[in-house]
């Protein structure tokens, strides 16, 4: 081969090495276009998967708002293959010798006897005693003793007429022709001057509908059944002038628990019918403040949920505030009079929420919760003054929750924003401190559920009555649940604490109503 074809050969070489270096070139840019697309793919893919677990999460918490039972119990499983049963049994180890268990009619009568049998019936009841005497001829005969049987009866409450009888009398000498001054009693001070309604109907009106739940319409049908027509103007008439005559006591049970050093709030819509458009509600709000101080509570009604309403009645409060995490709330821990706590029962809801996603690490933080929750048992069973649970809290409670602020820390690092335990560090970690200020004094609580407690009847009267008839009534409302929150939360029955208070008030001086509070009056 000659020079001349070497240098042809060598040129095609050169030319073709070039061809295969342009086609590496482009593969590798289709393949690094591949990669992108891929990686873009998996991205897209991540962020639909995580989407489908939250809307999978709000679907499950939906349907369990609307069929299941809300539960936030919590009972670890130390190991996951070992099944539990629903009931407790004996180990074999425990169990009694075989010869013993033979004598199967010793073991029934020691059951017997250990029964605790029917429980007393309470000894404040009145009691009717009926003596049944045999049918046989027991003449001559001597008693030895008797058989006590006991069952509780009811006698459904009746409507009587009370008739004031006032004689009047004149001195012998006097003539009745002349003007003369006769001598006759005073009448009793009524709630309702010139009314028909003594303080037992209008106190029993009153708990019908705010303690249980019945609305007016449903009471003028038990009326009824006792001959008794009353319309529902006139009862509404009645309890406007109640709510009047009670006015000054729901002020100043609102001054008294204001003063209190520590409150828990928190709020619940209330549907209230807008005058001005007709078959209309518009969506108000009842804020319930409790003082377990003094185991006393305050609602207040609202016409929306913004900070206006808790701003302008938390206007000079100073001391601790527990409330939920809602937003509205944050502006009050800036203010140097108040220190700001939040719920930890709140905290752990979205764990316990997390269960079924992210089974290990929403355990682990149940599991820890779990012991802060003993160590305020373990305070309560012990009856530790609040100096002594500060101190217990300390040594106990905050060593948990430091450890358990830094696993919610690096929990947070690397889980998914829209997840279930994602949301569930997500709410913590800017509340955290607010969390842990509970350690700061022995009076204070772990969580807001007593104030949560304190709303519970609204719920349940929401069911019944749908709708407060105006912003009055949901201002009447208020009152009410106010007055008979405080006599649940202080052991006081409700009627016979209003009943004693109607009897009383129109004359009560101003300056000693507090005296009439559910907490302070003896009945």
């Amino acid at each position: 081969m000659d020079r001349g074809q070497l240098l042809d050969t060598a040129i095609q070489l050169q030319e073709t090495t070039k061809q295969l270096q342009d086609t590496t070139q482009q593969l590798q840019k289709t393949i690094k276009k591949q990669q992108q697309a891929t990686t873009q793919l998996q991205d897209t893919t991540k962020k639909y998967e995580a989407r489908i677990s939250q809307l999978q999460f709000q679907l499950d918490q939906m349907k369990r708002l609307l069929f299941g039972a809300k539960r936030e119990r919590f009972v670890p499983i130390r190991d996951e293959k070992q099944m539990t049963l629903p009931f407790d049994v004996e180990s074999e180890v425990e169990q009694k010798p075989e010869e013993e268990q033979t004598i199967t009619y010793v073991r029934k009568k020691n059951k017997r006897e250990n029964h605790p049998g029917r429980l007393p019936l309470p000894s404040h009841l009145p009691v009717k005693e009926i003596i049944l005497e045999p049918k046989e001829d027991t003449t001559g005969m001597k008693c030895i003793g008797h058989e006590v049987t006991e069952q509780l009866e009811l006698i459904p409450a009746k409507l009587f007429v009370i008739k004031y009888i006032r004689p009047k009398y004149i001195k012998a000498q006097d003539d009745e022709s002349l003007s003369f001054k006769g001598v006759i009693a005073d009448l009793p001070v009524f709630p309702i001057e010139k009314g028909i309604a003594g303080p037992g109907l209008l106190a029993q009106i009153m708990i019908d509908k705010f303690v249980d739940h019945l609305p007016i319409y449903r009471q003028i049908e038990r009326f009824k059944r006792e001959g008794i027509k009353i319309s529902s103007s006139t009862i509404n008439g009645w309890q406007e002038s109640v709510c009047n005559l009670l006015w000054p006591l729901y002020e100043n049970l609102k001054h008294r628990v204001l003063s209190q050093g520590y409150l828990q709030a928190d709020e619940t819509p209330i549907a209230v019918l807008d005058k001005n458009r007709k078959g209309k509600t518009h969506r108000g709000y009842h804020w319930v403040y409790y003082s377990p101080l003094e185991k006393t509570v305050f609602f207040d009604y609202n016409k929306g949920r913004s900070r206006e309403g808790p701003s302008r009645l938390l206007k000079n409060f100073k001391g601790y505030l527990q409330t939920d995490g809602y937003a509205v709330y944050d502006s009050f821990g800036n203010k140097k009079e108040i220190t700001h706590l939040n719920c930890m029962a709140h905290a752990r809801r979205g764990f316990e929420k997390a269960l079924g996603y992210n089974k290990a690490k929403a355990e682990y933080a149940m599991g820890m919760f779990q012991k802060l929750y003993d160590i305020e048992r373990q305070a309560k069973e012990r009856g530790m003054s609040p100096q002594e649970r500060h101190a217990f809290r300390l040594d106990h409670a905050l060593p948990v929750l430091n450890e358990l602020g830094k696993w919610i820390i690096e929990t947070y690092k690397t889980s998914l924003p829209k997840s279930a335990i994602g949301q569930a560090t997500a709410y913590c970690i800017p509340r955290w401190d607010k969390l842990m200020n509970y350690l700061n004094d022995g009076s204070l609580e772990i969580d807001n559920n007593l104030a949560e407690n304190a709303i519970r009847p609204i719920a349940l009267g929401r069911k019944n009555y749908l709708f407060a008839g105006s912003e009055r009534g949901a201002e009447r409302a208020a009152m009410f649940y106010s007055f008979f929150g405080t006599c649940k939360k202080n052991n006081v029955n409700p009627f016979n604490w209003l009943k004693r208070v109607l009897e009383v008030i129109p004359e009560h001086k101003a300056n000693k109503l507090h005296e009439l509070l559910p907490q302070n009056l003896e009945l």
